[in-house]
């Protein structure tokens, strides 16, 4: 009796456990079969959509694109959440011509809002295909006419532009070449981009100003202005230019770094053939050519760099020679000496010569170091092979030097201190005084 009554006690609880297992798995069967697509949300399977949606409100741009990572479910509510009115509203700011805080404060403040944007944008399509993730963002930003190539009525005073080359230089950030190809094929196709620059290269310089001024914008704010490493600043600049033949290289490297007006902004296309130009003209053309040379880009050779150098002294006609000069001084040592070297390995003895004494006014006129012109000069002398021919070269260099003495000093006593079209240079009235220990 006993016995049958201390197996029916055991019995019992384990029919209740069974039972309670049942239950706990119908209960569980149920919730999923009824909220499958929310089987990943955690906690925010029992909050209604429009909930989750309100508490996106409240998170930063950041917290928001790291919420983004937790899972696809609710990394695809996310970019549900973009594509609603309010979620557009809020992350497409859209204030690029509000220049009313001091110190410009709202041009970072906007900046940086657009690299947040292009995390998270880069997080919350992470596992769709570049072509998918491309199509996405541009249906997503088109909404916003000022990330647009034309979109904007002003350019030159909206930071849409700079905003989209911030949002773009975030979510391509770490991808492959072969995906940042198709990044810049896409851009072009979007754009009509290669047709526009077919236009502006194949026309006369000016011709067509407000395309050049938009392309230069796009180019300069979009693709190559906000990378960190020149690898990458390389890697678009050569993107941009590699379809052309080295002539139009030579004319859309102008076009995106060349001198602009300070009024409108639009390419200055006479300022190296009309008189002597400042560093800050030249700057941003020797940058470029410095990109190209020293970043070991496998689709840039030495030889194709030189030639670009010099393709671009005659854009849109030959540059004045002190201009030439002053470009390669600053473009490095590098590139000065094997554009000069070139010239003597070519038989070009005579035209290095009159760099030479360029070279050395521009360091004068520009209290570069002097020291340094000699110094190069003595390096060019080692390339020529022969003692004779190494005279000759000095002997050019001379005369060179006498040559473009007379000419200022003449320029002087006549009293025109001013730049005209027959005088390659203008120095001042202490022109002399600056040639003659050269020698």
């Amino acid at each position: 009796m006993a016995s049958r009554i201390n197996t029916s006690f055991t019995l019992i609880p384990n029919q209740k456990y069974r039972r309670s297992n049942r239950r706990s798995s119908y209960f569980s069967n149920t919730l999923d079969s009824d909220s499958q697509p929310l089987s990943t949300l955690g906690n925010f399977k029992a909050l209604p959509l429009e909930i989750f949606q309100i508490i996106l409100r409240y998170l930063s741009v950041k917290d928001v694109s790291m919420l983004s990572m937790v899972s696809k479910t609710v990394s695809q509510h996310i970019i549900n959440y973009i594509s609603t009115a309010s979620g557009s509203k809020r992350l497409l700011l859209q204030d690029f011509h509000n220049l009313e805080l001091p110190g410009r404060k709202q041009d970072s403040a906007i900046l940086e809002h657009y690299r947040s944007l292009g995390l998270l944008f880069k997080r919350c399509t992470l596992l769709l295909p570049t072509k998918e993730r491309l199509k996405y963002i541009h249906k997503i930003l088109s909404e916003v006419s000022c990330l647009k190539f034309n979109g904007c009525a002003a350019p030159m005073q909206c930071l849409g532009l700079p905003c989209y080359g911030m949002f773009l230089q975030t979510l391509t950030a770490g991808w492959d070449e072969l995906e940042c190809h198709r990044v810049y094929n896409f851009l072009c196709e979007l754009t009509n981009l290669s047709r526009k620059i077919q236009t502006v290269v194949c026309s006369k310089p000016g011709s067509a100003r407000k395309l050049e001024l938009r392309i230069r914008l796009f180019c300069r704010n979009v693709l190559l202005d906000h990378w960190t490493h020149r690898s990458d600043s390389a890697f678009w600049l050569t993107r941009i230019l590699k379809p052309w033949p080295m002539v139009n290289q030579a004319r859309l490297l102008y076009i995106i770094f060349g001198p602009t007006s300070s009024q409108d902004g639009q390419v200055v296309w006479q300022k190296m053939i009309e008189g002597p130009t400042d560093e800050s003209s030249l700057k941003g053309l020797a940058d470029a050519i410095k990109l190209l040379y020293d970043t070991g880009t496998k689709e840039w050779t030495a030889d194709d760099v030189i030639s670009l150098v010099d393709e671009l002294s005659v854009v849109p006609r030959e540059w004045l020679l002190e201009n030439n000069a002053h470009l390669l001084i600053l473009s490095g040592n590098n590139i000065c000496f094997t554009f000069m070297a070139s010239k003597a390995v070519n038989g070009r003895a005579i035209e290095l010569a009159r760099l030479i004494v360029f070279l050395a006014l521009v360091c004068e006129k520009e209290l570069y170091c002097m020291d340094w012109a000699v110094k190069m000069m003595q390096k060019v002398c080692k390339v020529f092979n022969t003692p004779v021919e190494r005279n000759n070269f000095l002997q050019s260099v001379a005369n060179a030097f006498a040559c473009v003495t007379m000419e200022m000093l003449q320029s002087i006593m006549s009293g025109n201190i001013q730049q005209s079209k027959t005088k390659p240079l203008t120095l001042g009235s202490n022109a002399y005084s600056i040639c003659q220990p050269c020698p």
